[in-house]
């Protein structure tokens, strides 16, 4: 006896269609998987057979063999429990192979028969619908997912018995409204707003900037002085996702299984914040089958790195190819996996080990010259050169601390970043570039027209402090996002001032 169904399974952040097949033979009693699975795939001989037998059904007496296919592809995970538990039923008669033709269905299977939620829900539905598979079934907490695609019938199921019933046509299940779960949706809101930080006007300068055109910033100063309370707002100004940003992030997360039980499409832009103490793996991902790491999870948002040289070098040195790219490459010997990671970098130092070197006031450095130098070259030039706003944050007067006067809301200076944000896209069309920090340097060329002030000033930078190409290219940049920001078709000498600023070229004032 012989049956063929169609499961789902996941390779990097895409789901891919698995073919089950079920084979009963005569023989002595047993249950084999093959196709490459792991432990979790080959332990759902026990979860299928318990949850068979106490959903009512017969568990056959006879030798069962079950392969998934493709056969060279590792499978991993609990969500082919459902589908092999119909593949079982239909080959020994109690389902008729007419009832599992042409569907998809995934989950894991409790011993009682209850169908449990999978990560990963959204990929697989969507790689369904790329297949041309029109009906799948996905545990019912995992419904509002699978409805973010569209051209696919999605039906929630709770257990393995009312599946059955609906297959049988004795009790029909109904399929998930996309319309009405997107009204249910409820927006999440950023936490924390711009009014709330007193003071630091250079630094909200410097993340409206960064905000507008993408650019990676770096915040010095001693502890306490609201450098990580700054960035955690920084996601507050930035642009509302997308539909097609949303869904991208959506993906990602529900790949990593850290979307939210009966949650729908991700609405806010990732805030990740990981510790110091992270592993290379832990940032960029990895594993036997790499999973996505922070720079994945951070992708159309911001990662936040507070503490930036208490990190090992060798795991800050991994960022330079999503810096650049916008994307990170693991190679593994099952193949190659690339994962998205355009993120907008945020870190935050302290000067030195204590936190008050050439601090002005009671505080004073008790750190030796050794000290300093060592901990200020924990970040190498290469990674350094890659970020473009370089910011003093320093400590506030008692007087700006308990300052009456109403400082900037977060939506009004959202709007300012959305109107830079709108200059930008028009001005590259559909060319696949989004943001100023993205451009190429054929594009540089093309839109960043410089006035003969702004051009001689330019020069004098780049022999000053000694830049480098790459330097240069992103000081226009930035200078460019400034211009956006006034409005400005071309960019003037107070653009490439205030770039040169923040670019940590003080010693250029009065040029």
């Amino acid at each position: 006896m012989y049956a063929q169904t169609f499961g789902c399974a996941t390779c990097g952040i895409e789901g891919v269609p698995i073919t089950v097949e079920v084979d009963l033979s005569n023989g002595l009693p047993a249950f084999e998987i093959v196709g490459l699975a792991d432990t979790a795939v080959r332990e759902a001989r026990e979860r299928v057979r318990a949850a068979v037998r106490n959903a009512g059904f017969e568990f056959p007496a006879r030798r069962i063999t079950a392969n998934l296919a493709p056969a060279d592809m590792r499978k991993e995970g609990a969500a082919l429990d459902l589908p092999l538990a119909l593949g079982l039923l239909a080959g020994t008669g109690q389902l008729q192979p007419d009832d599992i033709r042409g569907i998809v269905s995934m989950g894991e299977l409790s011993l009682e028969g209850l169908v449990r939620p999978v990560p990963g829900v959204l990929a697989m539905v969507d790689a369904c619908r790329k297949a041309g598979i029109q009906t799948v079934y996905v545990p019912q907490e995992n419904l509002q997912e699978a409805a973010l695609v569209t051209g696919v019938q999605a039906f929630g199921v709770a257990s393995l018995q009312a599946l059955m019933e609906h297959l049988q046509k004795k009790k029909l299940l109904l399929p998930a409204d996309a319309a009405k779960m997107a009204q249910s949706m409820s927006p999440v809101l950023a936490g924390g707003d711009f009014a709330e930080v007193q003071g630091q006007q250079g630094a909200k300068r410097a993340l409206e900037i960064a905000a507008a055109g993408k650019h990676n910033v770096l915040l010095s100063g001693p502890p306490g002085t609201g450098k990580t309370m700054l960035a955690r707002r920084l996601p507050s100004i930035l642009p509302t996702l997308t539909p097609e940003e949303a869904l991208e992030v959506t993906r990602i997360y529900s790949i990593a299984g850290l979307l939210q039980r009966e949650a729908g499409l991700v609405q806010q832009r990732p805030f990740r914040q990981p510790h110091h103490t992270i592993s290379m793996a832990g940032l960029v991902g990895g594993g036997s089958v790499p999973r996505p790491g922070e720079i994945t999870l951070s992708h159309r948002g911001v990662l936040f790195l507070d503490e930036l040289p208490e990190f090992s070098r060798q795991v800050l040195e991994v960022l330079r190819q999503p810096l650049e790219e916008g994307r990170v490459s693991i190679a593994r010997a099952q193949g190659n996996y690339t994962f998205p990671a355009s993120f907008l970098l945020i870190a935050a130092r302290n000067p030195c080990p204590c936190g008050w070197f050439g601090s002005q006031g009671p505080h004073i450095c008790k750190c030796s010259d050794g000290e300093i130098r060592r901990y200020q070259k924990r970040l190498s030039g290469p990674l350094l050169d890659r970020i473009d706003l370089r910011v003093e944050v320093a400590p506030l007067s008692y007087g700006e601390m308990k300052s009456s006067v109403k400082t900037e809301s977060s939506a009004c200076i959202r709007q300012r970043v959305e109107r830079a944000r709108a200059c930008q896209k028009e001005r590259f069309g559909a060319g696949g570039t989004l943001v100023n920090a993205a451009m190429t340097h054929s594009q540089i060329l093309q839109y960043c027209h410089l006035s003969t002030e702004a051009e001689r000033l330019l020069a004098q930078a780049f022999q000053k402090l000694g830049m480098s190409a790459r330097s240069h290219d992103r000081l226009l940049k930035v200078a460019r996002t400034i211009a956006d920001l006034d409005s400005s078709e071309g960019i003037e000498i107070q653009h490439i001032a205030e770039a040169v600023q923040l670019r940590g070229g003080e010693e250029l004032e009065g040029l």
